[in-house]
């Protein structure tokens, strides 16, 4: 039960929800649907499994004092990044890196310039040459899947989740979810938990950060938890059981740090579809339907052990449809992939994905409305609120995103319209900061990124654009060729000349270029032969001297 997830924590609000599972050989996806509609899709495949939340034995490639980080090989194909401030022992007060936050998360978040307030003064941290060196090996825990063409993002504090509680090797403090919001409870779970510490075999062991020539260096603070939101009016003994588990697995965990050679993977995190149901653990699922009987034994195997009061909401799915053909996922997955997104109302979105951040752009578009401009344009960006946040959370998209809403003049419809995007966010389970309206009318946010997007697990980039979204016109490739020709011409001395291109592009200088094309042939003095191929992109051509 132990480190990443679907998800970056349980969810802000207890929602009715049903789990869909479609599993193939080479592939598991799950639905979360809430109130009859896809709000997430979760995709693994056998040949990319996602690698948040598990452990390796790493080694130190390479230190760059001016990025204040390093490099390590954990034997993938890129190697991982560790910044200075994630690594345990960063801070020049040691209080620091002994303090977790007692957010709802899989991976203890530490503080960063995005993270910081006008009021907080950035913590003296050492410098990344006093923390780890050349070809040394590190025990780190993957807290960001790689993504693009960065290689993964590492931690050394090691966090390891079950269903009620995460914990935290070496942090030698308890935190409660803020999530949980009555005080008498949140006494109550802080109060067992240290308790059940105290009685607990092992609890105060210490915890293993650095492996340096095989020799285990541990941190002299004393173990830490925190307690999931899942965990709200949890019995002792589902705490223990609990408590129990995670001592055995990071007791395994430091045996398998001690024989492994770096680099090399010390611990795994469970299947896709145990780990969302583990991080589901605490909403209202009303039921799980699984296509596959195997994958059913899986779960109903770990609910039985973890979670009993959900065992009797998981089901195998037996009917003739597709299971994701119910509530139409199969289409949604589908639309989810294009850029324009419908409103009811008529209007619609625009999303853009790029390197830097994404974009959306909200517009009226058929929607006129029945009264004056100002009330249409409002009522445009309270709908849009609604499909904003659906859309981060089915598309899964991640880092600085920037919304252009439609212009409004009334301080109170801004005012409106954030606290409805707000309110809207509330049911996404992954951290979000937003700003208010720009001078320029823009609402900049960001989305805790852990993951591929939606669209680049199931894309490519399109082999005839390379991911620009255009390609040139059929008469800026002829105007190309021209010029082409008159440099081959100048420069070397031939008899003739072949032009090979797509159809399109011949067509055009046969037909509208064609006076142009006689003029060039006369120019040059030389004969020209146009000649097809099918396999060509419009943007591909070449001129070839005979």
């Amino acid at each position: 039960m132990a480190g990443g997830g679907a998800g970056d924590g349980t969810r802000k609000h207890c929602l009715s929800a049903e789990l869909l599972v479609n599993v193939t050989p080479r592939e598991t996806r799950v639905a979360v649907i809430e109130n009859g509609m896809l709000q997430e899709t979760f995709i693994e495949r056998a040949n990319r499994r996602g690698l948040v939340g598990n452990i390796y034995k790493g080694r130190v490639c390479r230190v760059l004092p001016g990025m204040q980080a390093a490099f390590v090989d954990i034997g993938l194909e890129r190697a991982a990044f560790l910044h200075a401030s994630d690594i345990v022992g960063a801070s020049q007060d040691p209080a620091d890196d002994a303090t977790p936050d007692p957010a709802d998360t899989q991976h203890i978040a530490r503080p960063n310039k995005q993270q910081l307030t006008a009021t907080d003064q950035p913590r003296p941290m050492k410098c990344i040459t006093e923390l780890v060196r050349d070809g040394q090996d590190v025990l780190v825990q993957v807290i960001k899947d790689p993504l693009g063409t960065k290689g993964a993002r590492l931690t050394t504090h090691i966090s390891i989740p079950s269903c009620y509680l995460v914990y935290m090797p070496g942090a030698g403090t308890i935190g409660v979810s803020q999530r949980i919001e009555e005080e008498d409870e949140r006494t109550r779970l802080r109060d067992l938990v240290s308790d059940l510490m105290r009685r607990h075999t092992g609890a105060n062991q210490s915890a293993t950060t650095v492996v340096d020539d095989d020799a285990l260096t541990a941190s002299l603070n004393g173990d830490g938890y925190i307690v999931r939101t899942a965990a709200e009016s949890a019995t002792e003994e589902l705490m223990l059981a609990d408590m129990d588990f995670l001592a055995k697995l990071w007791a395994s965990v430091q045996e398998r740090t001690r024989s492994a050679k770096a680099p090399d993977m010390v611990h795994e995190d469970l299947p896709l579809v145990v780990r969302t149901l583990r991080e589901l653990t605490g909403t209202e699922i009303e039921r799980t339907r699984v296509d596959s009987r195997e994958t059913m034994s899986t779960l109903v195997d770990f609910t039985e052990r973890f979670v009993p009061e959900m065992v009797d909401n998981i089901e195998h799915y037996t009917g003739d449809r597709p299971i994701f053909d119910l509530y139409g996922v199969e289409d949604e997955i589908q639309k989810a992939l294009e850029r324009k997104v419908q409103l009811k109302s008529g209007g619609h979105l625009i999303l853009d994905q790029t390197e830097a951040m994404t974009t959306i752009d909200v517009n009226t578009g058929a929607y006129v409305g029945h009264r004056n401009l100002e009330e249409t344009i409002f009522k445009t960006n309270l709908e849009a609120t609604q499909s904003i946040a659906r859309q981060l959370r089915l598309r899964n998209l991640g880092g600085i995103i920037i919304i252009d809403f439609i212009d409004m003049q009334s301080e109170d419809h801004k005012r409106q319209v954030l606290r409805a995007l707000e309110k809207s966010l509330d049911r996404d389970h992954t951290k979000t900061n937003i700003s208010d309206v720009s001078a320029l009318g823009l609402v900049q946010m960001t989305r805790k990124r852990t993951r591929e997007s939606l669209e680049h697990v199931l894309c490519d980039p399109c082999p005839t654009c390379s991911g620009r979204g255009s390609i040139k016109t059929a008469d800026t490739v002829c105007y190309e060729i021209f010029r082409e020709i008159l440099r081959e011409a100048r420069q070397f001395d031939t008899e003739k000349l072949l032009v090979i291109a797509s159809q399109e592009v011949i067509d055009t200088l046969v037909d509208d270029e064609s006076a142009s094309f006689a003029e060039l042939e006369a120019f040059i003095g030389k004969p020209i032969t146009l000649q097809v191929e099918s396999l060509y992109s419009r943007e591909n051509y070449d001129v070839v001297l005979m």
